[in-house]
């Protein structure tokens, strides 16, 4: 673990921030969200802001944005740098035409100069131009994803040094976010972002900073090396505790001695163990993990769903046209295509609960169908989270054993006071966990996911894609998130331009089969040209020169020395006090690492060439 962020450390020369955090402190009722933090941004990094949902990231991007003051501390930013943010929801007051709402990004010195007029002008049209969107369309005309394609060119507009971006790809489809990674990699600034997205992360982000019981920690590195280090991190947090914890008991009992003892008591001892109570009672214990199961109801027939032939279209617009498919038991299906395709429609069919216009659908025997619904339609916001859950009833039966409601919803980190909170002032996360808590309540062995993923922080997003993996019913799941996609379903019916297909496997497969598709295409198409392409790549066949095999005796030995070093530069990084070091040291050694797998990955390949080359 790099450890929680501190100030340089003086005598060090460091590079100007773009934003220096320093000492800030901010709370709304209960613990701190954060609590005497530090922290520096410099310019064109890539920053992935984690933590559990209400930990303070969103508050963390306001008081950058400059929305939110902290209670103390201090927020600087290098003389001149704008900062822009794109929320995490689409505002309900959002109207005009595009232009009009990027224009209202310019700042008011811009708008306000008469000379300026003009080329305020030019920006927004070169940021419209940019962003594939037409000026004149009315907004409210727009899907949820053109919106925030709208949203994140008014935040542009004004060429901010620093872009906030709290979790941009929700309620977008796959294309859309396809689009705004591409976007975003070809972006300049400095970029801090809030996401579920594990892919967008993995493809963004090139720093990990997480907000944890009040610090901020940096990680320094990338998603998937952040894991591997937050789970050493973990271990070793929980064993030191241990051992803290053990040595306070014997203190404790030690003070508990009969009356000889007391009277030849060590009075530093007794200190000593009044500054252990202090420590332990000032300690931040982390927050228990969700502990949600899956209810497996009577076992289903073997058949779910059969489909054959089927047609629905809404006036003149057809959602599918002569498809058909077979659900058994067991089955994990996604469902994969643009926002307003017919994904839902589809569900419905398949459930029974809509009448194709041509064709026919046969339900199975026995299901007990539990279905989470991505509009939260199934909450009362004016109802708490327990008379939601509970039904008006104070236990829950779950797998046999009946559970008190407040006891129930703590293993969703729902504290008995917040329990009691009415539906309308929670966050989008603590939402969808409500509804994840309604839905397993009851007994299921056909679950029905429309977007399960939306605003779940990733411990609790990888809880249940694990329960998912392991459930012994059948899933039906839509969802725009590619990993959780790859990570649970069998099979996938997608909607593509041609029509609905069924593809075996998640995301990846689906699209190494459309790449495939294309490439035969081509090569029906051009013939001549993929055969040349491949007499090109033979390599030709001719004895290996003196030098050649010289070479090729000493890239063994060469390979070895290059994967040594790279073993010993790896090593020196996950030492925790390599982040300690000046800002140029990270970066020398960062490139240094960069050269050294850049130079294995030239050996190896010339290794494969030279070995290519026949002998006679």
């Amino acid at each position: 673990m790099c450890g929680r962020i501190r100030e340089a450390r003086e005598g060090k020369t460091e590079r100007m921030a773009l934003i220096t955090i320093t000492g800030v402190s901010i709370r709304y009722r209960g613990p701190y969200l954060l609590d005497d933090v530090s922290c520096q941004i410099e310019a064109g990094q890539r920053i992935g802001l984690l933590g559990r949902n209400g930990m303070g990231k969103t508050t963390l991007l306001r008081m950058l944005a400059g929305e939110v003051a902290p209670d103390s501390g201090k927020i600087s930013l290098q003389e001149g740098a704008r900062i822009a943010m794109l929320p995490q929801e689409v505002p309900a007051d959002l109207v005009g035409s595009i232009a009009e709402v990027v224009s209202s990004g310019l700042s008011p010195s811009e708008e306000g100069e008469s000379s300026a007029g003009w080329r305020d002008e030019q920006q927004v049209e070169r940021v419209l131009t940019r962003m594939g969107l037409s000026g004149d369309v009315a907004v409210d005309t727009l899907s949820s994803g053109m919106k925030r394609r709208v949203l994140l060119a008014r935040a542009l507009v004004s060429e901010p040094d620093v872009l906030l971006l709290d979790e941009p790809t929700n309620h977008l489809d796959l294309e859309a976010i396809r689009w705004l990674e591409t976007f975003l990699s070809g972006w300049r600034g400095t970029l801090i972002f809030v996401t579920h997205d594990r892919m967008f992360l993995r493809k963004l982000a090139n720093r990990i900073v997480e907000i944890d019981r009040g610090a901020i920690f940096d990680w320094m590195c990338d998603y998937d090396t952040f894991l591997k280090r937050k789970e050493d991190a973990l271990a070793a947090e929980e064993k030191q505790n241990e051992l803290f914890d053990k040595k306070l008991a014997a203190e404790e009992a030690w003070i508990r001695q009969g009356i000889k003892a007391r009277r030849t008591r060590n009075q530093g001892r007794v200190r000593a163990l009044q500054r252990l109570r202090s420590e332990r009672q000032e300690r931040r214990s982390r927050q228990g993990s969700v502990r949600m199961t899956i209810q497996s109801g009577q076992r289903s027939g073997n058949l779910i769903a059969e489909v054959e032939q089927v047609h629905f279209k809404y006036a003149e617009r057809t959602i599918v046209e002569d498809f058909g498919t077979m659900i058994m038991r067991g089955d994990k299906v996604g469902l994969i295509g643009p926002n307003g395709a017919g994904k839902t429609t589809l569900l419905r069919i398949l459930l029974g609960e809509l009448t194709p216009q041509h064709g026919s659908v046969r339900l199975g025997t026995n299901l007990q169908i539990a279905y989470f619904d991505q509009l939260r339609g199934q909450l009362d916001p004016e109802q708490t989270i327990q008379e939601n859950v509970g039904d008006g009833y104070d236990t829950v039966s779950v797998n046999g054993a009946t559970k008190h409601i407040i006891g129930y919803l703590q293993e969703f980190l729902f504290s008995p006071d917040r329990a009691r909170t009415q539906i309308k002032f929670l966050s989008g996360g603590e939402r969808n966990r409500v509804l994840l808590a309604k839905l397993f309540a009851k007994p299921a062995n056909v679950l029905v996911l429309d977007e399960p993923t939306n605003d779940l922080d990733m411990e609790t997003l990888e809880l249940l894609e694990s329960l998912l993996v392991e459930f012994q019913g059948t899933i039906l799941l839509v969802s725009h998130d590619r990993e959780f996609l790859n990570n649970v379903v069998t099979s996938s019916i997608v909607f593509e331009p041609t029509g609905v297909k069924e593809y075996d496997g998640g995301y990846d497969d689906w699209q190494r089969i459309v790449a495939n598709r294309e490439k035969a295409t081509v090569a029906e198409t051009s013939p001549s040209k993929v055969k040349s392409a491949a007499q090109e790549k033979t390599p030709r066949q001719r004895k290996r020169s003196f030098k050649e095999q010289k070479e090729l005796d000493a890239l063994p030995e060469r390979i070895e020395q290059l994967e040594t070093q790279i073993a010993e530069v790896h090593a020196a990084m996950a030492d925790p006090d390599f982040y300690q070091q000046a800002g140029e040291e990270i970066a020398a050694e960062q490139a240094r690492l960069a050269k050294l797998e850049s130079e294995l990955a030239t050996a190896y390949a010339r290794w494969e060439e030279l070995e290519e080359i026949g002998q006679s």
